[in-house]
């Protein structure tokens, strides 16, 4: 009895020279089309295209990166611990519009978190190597260190946030893109003052970010004689905001509107609030701020909150960063969003 059948060999892939056979060129110059150079007539162009679509043929990366002296890949730093980065919804929308927008440029996404002082040593040691084009960073603190770090290495990089705040640390003058915190708090706290409410509480987020930072002075741009009673620091979490919630009643029980600087903080404000007997709006009516559609639709009463596009701003990060990479002479240059605010039930 015949033994089984020996497996058939995988098809040869297909080689540079087959696809400059295929178009009937030379293979310096089905090169220079495949991996990116430049000085090719564009009917060469479209002929090895097509061969390469035909052949199925799939560009070396070693010979790409040798001729455009890139790398096709960008790093994406965060500084924050692991568990706040995947728990927290606004680090997948922010990542989704980065991640998209990538792919749109045939780029590779490498994620690198930072968490302590060994990390920054390893990132330095990474960016060091030149394992990337370029650095989208956010989440920054004001005492961060990162864009120091990417300075020092040369490796064109893109914030978003600003890394710093005048009298606070960095004032590096670097390309970012971030919303209208400041704007979007002042329209917040606006809505509240028109609802009738007269002790209204603010949420702030942790101070070492300027997205905290501005969204207190747009509290306080409405409300200047606010008090510092009013207002209690949260860490962006639905913990921190709890805490928060329960300090502020401690301090004023008779406040009726809260601010929460995320909905993060707002979701844990909400549950206090309920356990404490206050009804929402009827007692105190409540904002928040991001628009995280899986939290502010998800609460009950659903969440008034102003709302940024995290994942336009994310691609908004690549389209930057992807000009600076072709125009080597691209000064800093920033984007400031708009922001909206999204009427729901809770004010």
């Amino acid at each position: 009895m015949p033994g089984p059948t020996p497996d058939a060999p995988p098809p040869a892939r297909p080689t540079l020279e087959a696809v400059a056979a295929r178009a009937g060129v030379s293979r310096a110059t089905a090169s220079r089309v495949v991996n990116g150079g430049a000085g090719v007539r564009q009917p060469l162009v479209d002929q090895v295209r097509k061969a390469v679509e035909e052949l199925g043929y799939i560009p070396n990366h070693a010979a790409r990166t040798l001729v455009t002296r890139r790398n096709g890949a960008v790093a994406v730093v965060i500084d924050e611990p692991e568990a706040r980065i995947f728990s927290d919804p606004f680090f997948s929308q922010h990542i989704r519009g980065i991640s998209r927008e990538l792919n749109a440029h045939d780029a590779q996404l490498v994620l690198l978190l930072v968490e302590g002082r060994g990390d920054f040593e390893r990132v330095s040691r990474y960016l060091a190597g030149g394992h990337v084009d370029g650095v989208l960073a956010f989440s920054l603190h004001t005492d961060d260190e990162l864009p120091s770090v990417i300075r020092r290495f040369g490796v064109p990089a893109v914030y978003g946030g600003r890394p710093g705040r005048p009298g606070a640390g960095a004032g590096l003058a670097v390309p970012f893109v971030d919303c209208d915190n400041r704007g979007g708090a002042r329209e917040a706290v606006r809505h509240l003052v028109s609802l009738g409410r007269r002790h209204i509480a603010h949420i702030a987020g942790p101070r070492d970010q300027t997205s905290a930072l501005d969204r207190i002075d747009g509290y306080t741009d409405i409300l200047p004689d606010a008090g510092p009673a009013l207002v209690a620091e949260g860490d962006f979490t639905v913990e921190g905001g709890a805490r928060a919630m329960a300090e502020l009643l401690e301090r004023r029980p008779g406040l009726d509107a809260v601010f929460a600087a995320n909905d993060l903080m707002a979701s844990g404000a909400l549950r206090v609030l309920r356990e404490r007997g206050r009804r929402v709006p009827e007692d105190v009516a409540l904002v928040g701020f991001d628009d995280m559609e899986s939290i502010a639709e998800a609460t009950d009463p659903p969440l008034t909150t102003v709302r940024q596009d995290v994942v336009g701003m994310g691609r908004l990060m690549v389209r930057l960063l992807m000009e600076r990479l072709n125009d080597k002479g691209a000064g800093p240059e920033s984007v400031i969003t708009p922001t909206e605010l999204v009427h729901r039930a809770s004010a």
